[in-house]
Parts: structure tokens; sequence; C-alpha cells
């Protein structure tokens, strides 16, 4: 059976851009149907593109290219589980950012390639997972410095507008409408609903 190259690009979310990628792709000669795409993040492998990749499009025999290590995951472990997978099921891998991995192998001397691959996918594997620890620590900082200034994150609390209980007694007595209500204390109806659930289990 003739074996068949895909090529596998993925961003981390949904307004990141595969063009680069799939440029690098079609620049060594793939056809756009022969590209499978995800656009999820490389914390979990639980990608509907990967996992058709993985499940049902790759046979014995069949090449998968990526234009760097970390689009297949962000996890070293999960890098190495899935590169083994591949070598298990006879599935080359092929990584743009590793010409290594690029080249055909003379025969008889594959042992000294996959030697050199398995240094660089340790190092680079190494990277990804602590540029994705990096940032998750950046972001934990960021979010400990603004507690530290006293700012509040997230939704700003709910307060009461001035003539909340006057507006409040008249809508209670029938008086006005809920509408009325909420123009005359600039509320939203979500805002407006929840004021008087705080009012009424004072």
């Amino acid at each position: 059976m003739e074996s068949r190259t895909y090529y596998y690009a993925r961003v981390s979310s949904k307004d990141q851009n595969l063009d680069r990628q799939i440029s690098a792709f079609l620049a060594i000669g793939a056809n756009e149907r022969e590209i499978i795409t995800d656009k999820e993040s490389g914390k979990s492998l639980n990608r509907a593109g990967y996992l058709a990749l993985k499940n049902t499009i790759l046979r014995k025999g069949d090449t998968l290219v990526v234009k760097s290590l970390d689009r297949l995951s962000r996890n070293k472990a999960d890098i190495k589980n899935e590169l083994q997978f591949f070598k298990d099921n006879d599935i080359r891998v092929k990584v743009i950012d590793l010409p290594t991995t690029m080249m055909d192998l003379p025969q008889g001397q594959e042992w000294v390639f996959e030697m050199v691959n398995n240094i660089l996918i340790e190092v680079l594997g190494t990277i990804a997972q602590q540029e994705r620890e990096t940032t998750h620590q950046r972001q934990a900082e960021g979010i400990q410095a603004a507690k530290d200034k006293g700012k509040k994150l997230g939704r700003p609390a709910l307060s009461f507008p001035e003539n909340w209980n006057e507006v409040y007694t008249s809508w209670k007595a029938g008086e006005i409408t809920a509408k009325t209500a909420m123009e005359k204390t600039a509320t939203k109806r979500t805002s407006f609903y929840k004021l008087v659930q705080m009012t009424e289990n004072k």
C-alpha cells in the first residue's frame, strides 16, 4: 500500500492564525486537503482534528509533518508519548523546525538520525513545557500583583443606587412597573433583580 503524508497545524485559540504553518506546508509540497488543523490549546490531546489523524487517517508507513514539536502538545510527557505512539505504529514524524527529521535516511544509518532527533526532542520538549509553565507563573504573578495593589479582579461588586429604597418601595407597592424601576435606578434587568433579592434577603 502506498504511503501517504499528512500535515498537522494547530493554534491555541479561535482568533489566532494558521497561515504561517500552512504556508510552510505548502512550500514543501503539501496539498491543502492533506492538511488537518485545530484551533485548540496544546494543554490537552483531546482535539478533534488531531484525534481524527491518530485514530482514523494515519496508517502504517504514513508520514506526519508538523511545523514545530509544540504543535503536537505543550506538555513534555505528552510529546514523548505521542512520538512513541507514532514510532510503534510505524508512522514517521517530520518536524520542519528540526531539519534532521526532514531528511531521507540512508540505509543502515537510521540510528544516527534517531539518536540526534531523540536528543533534540528531549530538549525541545522540555522548552515547550517550560514556556507553558512560565506563562502560567506570569499570569499568577500578575493576578497577585493586582491584588497587592488593591485592584479588584473580575466584575465590580453590585451596589445599590442612591434612590433604590424609594424606587423599590414604589415597585413593590405596584405603583410603577419593573421596567420603570430599572430606568429610574439605571440598572439592567439582571442587576435589578439581584438587588431585589439582596434587599429581600436582608
